[in-house]
C-alpha cells in the first residue's frame, strides 16, 4: 500500500526534473530548423519588380495606333486597346460628319471588324468615288469609271485573279492565307513575291 502511494509522487518529481531540460531543446530544435527553412528560401523583391515590368510591357504593347481620315468630326491618329473595333474609333472620333457618304458607310464599313496597329481607316465624303470589297463605282464628279479595290479576306478566287500578276494558282494562295490584318501578310505569309505585291499593293484592302 505504501509503495502504491508513493508511485504517482516519483512520476510527478520526474518531470519537473526534466521539464526545463525539454524545453530548451524543444525550442533550439524549432528555432534550428527556423533557420535553414530562411536558408534554402530567402525572400527577394525581384519576382514582384519583374512582374510589374512585364506587366507595364504587355501594358504597351497591347496599345495600337490607327489613323480615321476623310468625312470624320475629329480625324486624326487615335490610340487604342488592342482588339478594338472600327466602331470604337470612330466613336472616339467623334464620328461621322454630316458630309460623308452614309449609305456607302452602311454597305461597306464593318463596324464591327477589329482593328490593326498602323493601319487607316478613310470615310469618304458625300459624292467622292470609294470602292472596297471589289465593286466598282463611278465618280461623279467625272464619271470616269474607278478602280476597282479587292478584299483579300472576302474576294472571290475569280475576282483575286483580276488583279495584276495575280493567276489562279496566286488566288489560290491567298484564299488559304486567310485572314490578313495587313496588306504586307501577303509577303511574310508567301502568298505572293515582292513583285507582284508591287504590282496589286494599291489595288488591295483588308478591309
Amino acid at each position: 500500500m505504501v509503495e502504491d502511494q508513493l508511485q504517482p509522487e516519483n512520476d510527478t518529481a520526474w518531470w519537473v526534473t526534466y521539464k526545463i531540460p525539454l524545453v530548451v531543446i524543444t525550442g533550439g530544435i524549432f528555432l534550428l530548423l527556423l533557420g535553414l527553412r530562411i536558408g534554402l528560401f530567402p525572400q527577394s523583391d525581384a519576382p514582384k519588380v519583374e512582374f510589374v515590368e512585364n506587366t507595364q510591357s504587355a501594358t504597351k504593347s497591347a496599345q495600337i495606333k490607327v489613323e480615321v481620315a476623310g468625312a470624320i468630326t475629329r480625324p486624326g491618329v487615335y490610340t487604342l486597346t488592342s482588339g478594338s473595333r472600327v466602331e470604337e474609333l470612330l466613336q472616339l472620333a467623334g464620328g461621322l460628319a454630316d458630309i460623308a457618304d452614309f449609305e456607302w458607310v452602311a454597305k461597306n464599313v464593318n463596324l464591327a471588324a477589329k482593328l490593326t496597329d498602323s493601319s487607316k481607316i478613310y470615310i469618304p465624303k458625300l459624292g467622292e468615288t470609294a470602292v472596297v470589297q471589289g465593286a466598282t463605282a463611278f465618280d461623279t464628279s467625272d464619271q470616269t469609271l474607278s478602280k476597282p479595290i479587292i478584299n483579300i479576306n472576302s474576294a472571290s478566287k475569280a475576282e483575286l485573279d483580276t488583279l495584276p500578276g495575280v493567276g489562279e494558282v496566286t488566288a489560290q494562295k491567298i484564299i488559304s492565307g486567310r485572314p490578313y490584318q495587313t496588306v504586307e501578310e501577303l509577303l511574310s505569309k508567301k502568298a505572293v513575291n515582292q513583285s507582284t505585291f508591287e504590282k496589286i499593293k494599291e489595288s488591295i484592302t483588308v478591309y
